[in-house]
């Protein structure tokens, strides 16, 4: 018999939460195969079979692990079975019968695929135009039957919250993940120990919209990634960083440690909590790499694939609220960076250009940042050399107008 226990992640961390098992008690597993998934207060991680066996005596999910502690046990001397054990506890639906249902069960009307009604459901949605996105469903797999549509007719303009009736007064309680504590505790921990004060400005996005137009179907096709904004931003932010090293700094101790390169965080949001991946040397880097990092380390995120490495460091961050419609906000720092740039939604709006009145694509810009290393003076001059950056985006090929520089001005 094997045991499996939880394997040491890092220096800090003692305790981690068994996320899901990805294989069942009682099934036989291979060699190296995942079985199981953890998380700690950094990050998701899977753990494999050491050996091939049966698995047996599993930890619960959700349950919180010391390091070192037995998770489960695997029996070597099993022998492996002919058929899976999830293939064979599978109900197979006869073909005849499949072919039945099909022919007898004949939708009345069509709605979408997407929605799943039973027929006589379906035909009272058809007939008097109910919103089906307003129905509770009851049925299995939240299939829709008669009584759901009856109700929705009976209560108009009223809604439950999913899985309760109308004029509930539940209330449920879910222990805390370990991400999500940590979350809790490193943004606590940010109002408490820095000196954190927002600056605004809003940026005209016109030019950037018009070059993405412009050469969005030649820079997939020469690179295989999409010319998305971040790119925009992440160059913009690194030339201002090399500019302002105080904005790209650390306050250690009674030390100031400067960054002479631009690690910038990206704040990805997960359906387990933000993550802030990191995308190292983005003053070295190319639009296309830039975007291609950006896909790399949104998909492990979405995928809770995010290692502690991905996660470490970072020298400033950007958050965009703009992709849920935030239009104003004042992100918190990611401590120990001393600023975070926050991005919002892009709406057009009256502007004054030239004396006259233009509707331009503006979004509003927010620097978080630390007053104790950072001066008003500096939090404001980087700032607009940011928004100058977005404005003409020339000027991020090499951070100067190229009249002036030819003009040596």
């Amino acid at each position: 018999m094997i045991e499996i226990k939880v394997p040491a992640i890092g220096e800090s961390i003692n305790e981690v939460t068994l996320l899901k098992w990805t294989k069942k008690e009682g099934a036989y597993v291979e060699r190296d195969e995942v079985i199981a998934e953890l998380e700690s207060e950094k990050a998701t991680f899977e753990v494999n079979a050491e050996k091939a066996g049966t698995l047996m005596q599993l930890a619960a999910e959700g349950d919180t692990i010391l390091i070192g502690d037995v998770m489960a046990k695997i029996d070597e001397t099993a022998v492996k079975p002919e058929t899976p054990v999830e293939e064979a506890a599978a109900p197979v639906a006869a073909p005849a019968a499949s072919k039945a249902a099909s022919t007898s069960q004949a939708p009345v009307m069509a709605i979408s695929n997407d929605i799943k009604a039973t027929p006589v459901a379906s035909a009272i949605i058809a007939d008097k135009k109910v919103d089906p996105n307003n129905i509770q469903a009851s049925g299995v797999g939240g299939k829709i039957m008669k009584q759901d549509v009856l109700e929705a007719l009976n209560h108009p303009g009223k809604k439950a919250f999913a899985g309760v009736d109308l004029y509930s007064r539940n209330t449920r309680q879910e222990k805390m993940s370990s991400l999500r504590k940590t979350i809790s505790r490193r943004l606590v921990e940010s109002k408490n120990t820095t000196a954190m004060l927002t600056t605004f400005n809003e940026v005209d996005m016109g030019r950037i919209m018009e070059i993405r137009k412009q050469f969005k179907d030649k820079f997939k096709e020469s690179h295989g990634v999409n010319l998305g904004f971040m790119s925009f931003f992440a160059k913009a932010c690194s030339i201002a960083l090399g500019e302002w090293p105080s904005v790209n700094a650390y306050i250690d101790g009674d030390q100031i440690l400067y960054h002479d390169y631009a690690d910038i965080s990206i704040a990805v949001s997960t359906p387990r909590g933000l993550t802030v991946p990191v995308i190292r040397n983005v003053e070295s880097l190319s639009m296309a790499e830039i975007e291609k990092e950006v896909i790399v380390l949104a998909g492990k995120a979405r995928d809770s694939k995010l290692t502690a490495e991905d996660l470490q460091g970072g020298t400033f961050t950007i958050t965009n609220g703009g992709v849920f419609g935030s239009l104003m906000s004042t992100p918190i720092i990611n401590i120990p960076q001393s600023a975070i740039l926050g991005m919002h939604k892009i709406q057009d709006r009256p502007m004054a250009v030239n004396g006259q009145v233009q509707i331009r694509p503006m979004m509003y810009l927010a620097l978080s940042y630390d007053h104790r290393i950072i001066d008003g003076r500096e939090s404001v001059s980087f700032l607009v050399r940011v928004k100058e950056l977005l404005e003409q985006p020339e000027l991020l090929l090499m951070g100067k107008d190229p009249v002036k520089t030819l003009l040596e001005l």
